[in-house]
C-alpha cells in the first residue's frame, strides 16, 4: 500500500490588527477538559494556530467535583493479553491518545475503577508534558458569530477566529419539570458522608450512574431507597452502552429482589411536598400498574438525573440548535452545529449522533473523533486533503487489508457501530481508496456520488437473545448475521443505497482470522462483488 498524504501550503491565517485590538487565531477551543486538551494536542502536532481557554486554574475542573463518590466507571485494565499498543488501548478507558505513547493512564493508576483525582492528575501532567497552548483563568462571557469569523468575548479580551470548538462539557445540572423540584437536593450538593442517611427514607430521582452510584454510597445506612423514574432501568451488559447502569452497582438490584424495602420503581413524579415536622410526602404515578398511585413519605429527596449543556455562553445570532431533551447540541456528521457554520462540539457534548450506541461521551470514544475531527478541520481551513492510503482493487488484498485493520484497530473496537473505514473503488484506475476512522453517516454523505465504495467496522449482533447470560450461538459462516457477540460487518454501497452486507462470525478472543470463518467468507464477498462491478 502506498501512503497518499500530501500537504499543501496552508491558507493564510489572519494576522492580529493593531487597530482592532483583537487576538486572531485559526481556532479558538473553549474547555480544558479530556476533550479540549486531546484537541489541543492533535492541533499542536500539526503546527495549527490554536488556542485553548479554560475558566479554572488547571484543566480537568469537572473531574475535580464528580462523580461525587469519586470512583469513574471508565475502566482501567492494566494487564492485557497482548503487548500491542493500539490493542491495549481497547482495554484503557482513559488515556488520551499521543505518540509516542509515554503517558499512559495506567501510570496513575492500576485499579480497575480508578478515583477521579487520578484523572485530574493525569490531565494536569498531559497538559504540561506536551506543552499545549491552554490559558487558564480566562472564562469565556460570549460567542458570537461575525461574517465568516468568530469573536470570542472573555473578560479583559477579544479573540478573533475561524472556527470555534466547544468542549466545555455539562455545564448545568439537568432538573426535570416536577412540581416542587426546588425541594430535593442535587446531585450536585448531596451530603456523600453515608452516615448523613443513617435511618432515613431516601427518594433518588433517576436510574442512571450517578443515581446508582449514590444508593450504593448509602445502601447500608438508610431504611429505605428508592430510585425513581419514568422509564425501565437500562442495563449497560443489555444494551451494550457503557453509560447505561453498569454491573457492580448489582447489590442495589439484589437489595430490591430480596424485598429490603429498596426497591427500582417506574413512575412519574408528580409532586414533592414538604412534610408537617419535616420530609417529604412525594405525590407519583405508576408506569406500568394501569394508573395506579401513591404517596410516599421521605426523610430526603436527591437529583441525580444527569447534566445539560450551559448555552448561555451563545450571542443570540449563534445559538445551537439542541436535542428534543435540550440537554446537547444537534450535530452533523462532521461534529459541527447543524446550524451555525463553523461551531463545532468536542467531547461529552458531541455524542449527539451516536446517542447510547458507541461511546462518543466517554474519553475511550471522543479521542479518536477528535482525530478524525482534527482531519476534517485541516482539510476545510488549510486546505490539507483526507489522508487515504492505496490499495489495488484485488479480493485477497481488500481481504487482508480489512482483517488487518479489523483485529488490531482500537478505534473500530471502542467505536463500534459509529466509526467505519472506507475502501472507495476507482472504476477507471482500478485502484482503491482506504479511509480510515469516518463516522458511517459521514462516509455515506462524503462518497454520495461514487457508485462502488465499501464500509467496515464491528457491530453487535441481534438484541432479541432474552438472557444476556444463556445464549443460543450457531458458530456456522451462513449463520453469522446472527452473532450476538461484537463482530467485523463489511457493507457496500451505491451512492447512499446499500447494495450487500456481510456478517463475520463472532469470536471470543476478538480474533477474526480463521481461514473458515473469517478469510473465505470475506475473500468470497470481494471476488463477488468486484467482479459484479467490471
Amino acid at each position: 500500500m502506498v501512503a497518499v498524504c500530501e500537504r499543501i501550503e496552508e491558507a493564510p491565517v489572519r494576522q492580529a490588527d493593531d487597530h482592532d485590538g483583537i487576538d486572531w487565531h485559526q481556532y479558538v477551543i473553549i474547555g480544558a477538559g479530556p476533550a479540549g486538551i486531546q484537541l489541543s494536542y492533535y492541533l499542536q502536532q500539526i503546527d495549527a494556530d490554536y488556542v485553548t481557554l479554560e475558566r479554572a486554574a488547571e484543566p480537568a475542573e469537572f473531574f475535580r467535583r464528580f462523580p461525587r463518590h469519586r470512583r469513574l466507571i471508565s475502566l482501567n485494565k492494566v494487564h492485557s493479553v497482548s503487548d500491542d499498543p493500539e490493542i491495549r488501548l481497547r482495554w484503557d478507558w482513559n488515556s488520551l491518545l499521543h505518540e509516542p505513547a509515554d503517558l499512559p493512564f495506567a501510570n496513575y493508576s492500576s485499579e480497575y475503577f480508578p478515583h477521579a483525582d487520578d484523572m485530574v492528575r493525569y490531565l494536569g501532567d498531559f497538559q504540561r508534558h506536551h506543552k499545549l497552548a491552554v490559558r487558564f483563568g480566562v472564562e469565556v462571557r460570549r460567542i458570537e458569530r461575525r461574517d465568516d469569523h468568530f469573536l470570542v468575548h472573555t473578560e479583559d479580551q477579544i479573540l478573533g477566529c475561524r472556527a470555534v470548538i466547544v468542549a466545555t462539557g455539562w455545564g448545568r445540572p439537568n432538573v426535570p419539570a416536577i412540581r416542587g423540584i426546588e425541594h430535593a437536593v442535587g446531585y450536585e450538593d448531596m451530603q456523600t458522608d453515608p452516615a448523613a442517611y443513617a435511618g432515613k427514607r431516601v427518594l433518588i430521582l433517576g436510574k442512571g450512574n450517578s443515581a446508582f452510584e449514590t444508593a450504593s454510597a448509602i445502601l447500608g445506612q438508610a431504611s429505605m431507597v428508592h430510585l425513581a423514574s419514568p422509564r425501565p432501568l437500562r442495563l449497560a451488559w443489555n444494551t451494550k452502552h457503557p453509560g447505561d447502569v453498569r454491573g457492580h452497582h448489582g447489590a442495589v438490584l439484589d437489595s430490591y429482589q430480596f424485598k429490603t424495602l429498596h426497591s427500582v420503581l417506574d413512575c412519574v413524579v408528580d409532586e414533592i411536598r414538604p412534610r408537617e415536622g419535616g420530609g417529604y410526602q412525594v405525590h407519583l404515578t405508576y408506569t406500568h400498574a394501569d394508573g395506579e398511585t401513591a404517596v410516599l413519605d421521605y426523610e430526603a429527596v436527591l437529583r441525580c438525573t444527569g447534566f445539560a449543556m450551559d448555552t448561555s455562553i451563545f450571542d443570540p445570532a449563534c445559538q445551537p440548535e439542541l436535542v428534543a431533551s435540550g440537554r446537547m447540541p444537534t450535530t452533523g456528521p462532521d461534529w459541527q452545529s447543524t446550524n451555525v457554520d463553523g461551531l463545532y462540539f468536542a467531547g461529552t457534548l458531541a455524542q449527539a449522533r451516536d446517542f447510547k450506541r458507541a461511546s462518543s461521551a466517554f474519553i475511550d470514544g471522543f479521542r479518536y473523533n477528535l482525530r478524525t475531527l482534527t482531519a476534517l478541520l485541516r482539510e476545510r481551513y488549510d486546505e490539507v486533503p483526507l489522508a487515504h492510503t492505496v490499495a489495488a482493487r484485488d479480493a485477497d488484498a481488500l481481504t487482508t487489508l480489512t482483517l488487518d485493520r479489523i483485529n488490531w484497530s482500537s478505534a473500530l473496537w471502542t467505536q463500534f457501530e459509529y466509526l467505519c473505514d472506507v475502501l472507495v473503488v476507482d472504476e477507471t484506475t482500478g485502484e482503491v481508496r482506504h479511509h480510515v476512522d469516518l463516522p458511517e453517516d459521514l462516509a455515506r454523505s462524503r462518497f454520495h456520488d461514487e457508485p462502488h465504495y465499501y464500509t467496515f467496522g464491528l457491530r453487535w449482533g441481534r438484541d432479541d437473545y432474552g438472557d444476556v447470560f444463556a445464549i443460543e450461538r450457531h458458530p456456522e459462516p451462513h449463520r453469522a448475521a446472527e452473532s450476538a457477540f461484537i463482530h467485523p460487518v463489511i457493507r457496500r454501497y451505491h451512492g447512499e443505497t446499500l447494495v450487500d452486507e456481510l456478517h463475520l462470525l463472532e469470536d471470543l478472543l476478538a480474533e477474526w482470522r480463521r481461514p473458515d470463518r473469517h478469510v473465505e467468507p470475506l475473500r468470497a464477498f470481494f471476488a463477488r462483488e468486484l467482479e459484479l462491478r467490471r
